[in-house]
């Protein structure tokens, strides 16, 4: 009875190591400066009502729901407060965010 017996891997030499690189070949860390914010805290204020407005105006739009499904309300759906006044609130909101992110801020200093 023969036994086969598996070929023998070449042993691998362990990996060099790779020669130190001195600290004149690596940039200085860069210091770490004062992050300002994009927008100033009158920006934010504006962002902040703008996106209020648009709640209030999808909240003003919402409802109408019956209790019978197979009921139609026209007055309900079709009322003036979600059909007029619920879309200008909304883009009213809209515009104060577009002009929330447009304002410059007060004191611009070029550093």
């Amino acid at each position: 009875m023969s036994t086969v017996q598996k070929p023998q891997q070449p042993a691998t030499p362990p990996p060099t190591p790779r020669p130190a690189a001195s600290k004149s070949s690596y940039a200085p860390a860069p210091k770490k400066e004062y992050q300002a914010f994009l927008f100033d805290k009158e920006n934010y204020m504006w962002m902040i009502g703008g996106v209020a407005l648009i709640f209030i105006g999808f909240l003003l739009m919402s409802g109408g729901k019956s209790a019978n499904p197979h009921e139609f309300h026209y007055e309900e759906i079709y009322s003036f407060r979600r059909i007029t006044v619920a879309p200008i609130v909304i883009l009213l909101g809209f515009f104060i965010e577009v002009y929330a992110i447009m304002k410059k801020p007060k004191d611009t200093t070029a550093a």
